[in-house]
């Protein structure tokens, strides 16, 4: 089990992507690449420890419907398709990266989602 607190290490997903950066919005850590992809949500409206991320059209509904104990709608942003992710059971980081890359990809411009893509490509 890894020492690193759930926000560090959300912290640096996000950040190590093109562009992004942090602020705080609604008293929370956010991310930014020229709009949010990525809210922390700290016991933010419910009990939960998690974050919230955008997703492309249809995730949402995948994931929650998968395994509910660990994805759920968040307020505000799940009508527009956001996930809410739990950080307060077991948690998949290798999984928490993807989601926060596809975050990225759905709202980034094109040329940093090509930036990503070149960066990725990497041997």
């Amino acid at each position: 089990m890894s020492t690193v607190a759930p926000l560090e290490r959300l912290r640096a997903l996000c950040l190590a992507l093109p562009e992004v950066t942090e602020k705080i919005s609604h008293g929370e850590p956010a991310w930014f690449v020229r709009r949010t992809f990525v809210t922390y949500a700290d016991h933010h409206h419910d009990d939960r420890l998690a974050f919230w991320c955008a997703a492309p059209p249809g995730v949402q509904e995948e994931l929650v419907a998968t395994d509910p104990g660990r994805f759920f709608r968040p307020p505000y942003v799940g009508t527009r398709g956001w996930v809410g992710v739990r950080l307060d059971v077991e948690v998949d980081w290798d999984e928490i990266a993807e989601l926060v890359t596809d975050a990225y990809r759905t709202v980034a411009p094109r040329k940093l989602i090509e930036r990503l893509a070149s960066l990725d490509s990497r041997p």
